[in-house]
Parts: C-alpha cells; sequence; structure tokens
C-alpha cells in the first residue's frame, strides 16, 4: 500500500508540475505575442525608412537608429531578411513552454523576457510558486533515482562485493551516464541543429544545466535556420531531467 500510495504521489506531482508549466506557457503566449507583433512591426518599419534614408541621416538620427535597433535585439526581435520571417513569434507555444521552465529552474537566460505589464506581474507570481514546486519535483525525481542506486547496490552486495567499493561504483555509473546521456550526447544534437561546435554544445548544456544561465548561447535563436516544432519544448524537457540527474548526484 505504502508503494502504490508512493507511485500515486510521483505520477500526481509530474502530472501537476507539467501541467503548471504548460498553463504558463499559454497564459505567457497569450499576454506576450500580441505586443511582440506591434514590435515587431516597429522595427521592420524603422528599417524599411533607413534604407529608404540612409544617405541623408545625420548624425544625430544615425545614432538614435542605433539605439533604437540595438534595444530591437535586446528585446529578441532581428530585423534581418523579408517581412515574412517577423511573422514567426519568439512567443508561440514551443517558446513559451521553454521560458517557463526557466523561470521555475532559476535558470533566466534574460534573452527571452516578458515586456507587457501583465506578463511581468503574472511572471512574478508564476515564479513565486513555481521555483518551490520545481524543488519538490527534483527532489521526487531524485529520489526516484536514488532507489534504482540502491538496487544496483544490493545486487552487488549480492555478488559479495564490499559496501565502500559498491558507493563508489554506484556514484561512478551514475556520474558516468549522466556526462555522456546529458552532456556528451545533447552536445552532438545542439552541434547539428545550432551549427556550434561540439565544445560549445558542452559549455552550453554544463552552464545550462548548473543554472548559471549566461545567454550568450540559447537554443532555438540563430537567425536564418530553420528549426522544427517544439524544438525547444523537447530541450526544456532535457533541462528539466538533467536538473534531476543533478540532484541524483547531490543526494549520492
Amino acid at each position: 500500500k505504502a508503494m502504490c500510495s508512493g507511485k500515486l504521489q510521483t505520477g500526481l506531482l509530474v502530472t501537476g508540475y507539467f501541467v503548471y508549466l504548460l498553463v504558463g506557457a499559454a497564459v505567457f503566449q497569450a499576454l506576450e505575442r500580441t505586443a511582440e507583433k506591434q514590435e515587431k512591426l516597429a522595427a521592420a518599419q524603422m528599417k524599411k525608412a533607413f534604407l529608404q534614408n540612409f544617405t541623408q541621416l545625420t548624425v544625430a538620427e544615425m545614432e538614435q537608429f542605433m539605439k533604437n535597433l540595438t534595444e530591437a535585439i535586446q528585446n529578441g526581435v532581428y530585423p534581418v531578411g523579408n517581412e515574412s520571417q517577423f511573422e514567426e513569434s519568439n512567443w508561440d507555444f514551443s517558446n513559451s513552454f521553454f521560458f517557463a521552465g526557466t523561470v521555475v529552474s532559476t535558470i533566466g537566460y534574460g534573452t527571452l523576457h516578458p515586456k507587457t505589464v501583465g506578463g511581468q506581474i503574472f511572471c512574478v507570481f508564476f515564479a513565486l510558486f513555481g521555483i518551490p514546486l520545481n524543488i519538490v519535483f527534483l527532489h521526487r525525481v531524485g529520489k526516484m533515482l536514488s532507489l534504482l542506486c540502491k538496487k544496483l547496490g544490493r545486487f552487488l552486495y549480492a555478488k559479495g562485493m564490499r559496501k565502500k567499493k559498491i558507493k563508489f561504483l554506484t556514484l561512478l555509473f551514475f556520474l558516468a551516464t549522466g556526462i555522456l546521456v546529458f552532456l556528451c550526447l545533447p552536445s552532438v544534437f545542439f552541434q547539428i541543429t545550432e551549427g556550434w561546435t561540439y565544445s560549445e554544445g558542452i559549455y552550453f548544456a554544463f552552464i545550462t544545466l548548473s543554472t548559471i544561465g549566461f545567454g550568450d548561447y540559447v537554443v532555438g535563436k540563430q537567425p536564418g535556420r530553420n528549426y522544427f516544432s517544439y524544438y525547444r519544448t523537447l530541450v526544456a524537457i532535457w533541462i528539466l531531467f538533467g536538473l534531476a540527474w543533478i540532484a541524483l548526484l547531490f543526494n549520492l
């Protein structure tokens, strides 16, 4: 009964956690998408005016253009290519889910952030409840993985191995497996998808899973590259389980 109750609690926690992220993503998308469209339209008009009049601009007007361009890029608007590219939203559902995941995990790259008053206020309350929920989720997943450690330990103990050696080998096994699954293999994937070098992929994976999140490398942000649907959603799920692996290492 205790085992069934534990599994039920875990199932409810995991379901509730992902529902919380999905609802958060939907709300962020609803609050931010319209404002982003207006911002992209303004950037497109600014670019058009510049191309028409750049030979006649004064120094002050050129400085103002550079300031406006810098602000647009900081807000995630890249006025490159034709106007059809401006239709691609930073707040589609995949990007919104990715943002929600980076909020509750406290990574906070800073490349995507709410700009409307409603989005900013919602973000405060979303993080206020989401961060503790994320800690509980990671603790539970880490606990489940630690049960696998115990099973592995019992198996090795039955084979006549000493307890100290079992602890060392268990830690080594999960460390090596995690490095392979959460650092090495994803870096190959990022190398192919993002066009980064392998070392850049390793760097991004480590900076992300350590929750440092500088924001100098972020997935799905390369102008001119075609990403498959829900690419950033998959990356968000990788982040969540990668953080659970790190939580397991701390438990061990």
